[in-house]
């Protein structure tokens, strides 16, 4: 049975491929800011996107703390629980 984090991160992934240049595979360990190449206007909008996609509010001061896919779902799903 998938967990409420893995739920997550497999919505999590189908959004940042639109906001990916390339067509490579999104997984766990990809690092957001590096191996995306997503530069911080695009960052801005991928969190606008997520706060409207997971109804959830994305502290800022949470953030240093997020560089993988896996750190992300892993915010995301402890937002939710808070709600």
């Amino acid at each position: 049975m998938a967990s409420h984090t893995d739920d997550v991160k497999s919505e999590l992934i189908s959004l940042l491929k639109q906001f990916t240049k390339t067509e490579m595979e999104i997984t766990d360990s990809i690092h957001i800011m590096n191996d995306l190449d997503l530069d911080s206007v695009m960052v801005m909008e991928l969190m606008m996107e997520l706060e409207d996609h997971f109804d959830i509010s994305i502290p800022l001061n949470s953030l240093p703390d997020v560089n993988t896919v896996a750190d992300l779902a892993t915010e995301i799903s402890t937002l939710k629980d808070q709600t």
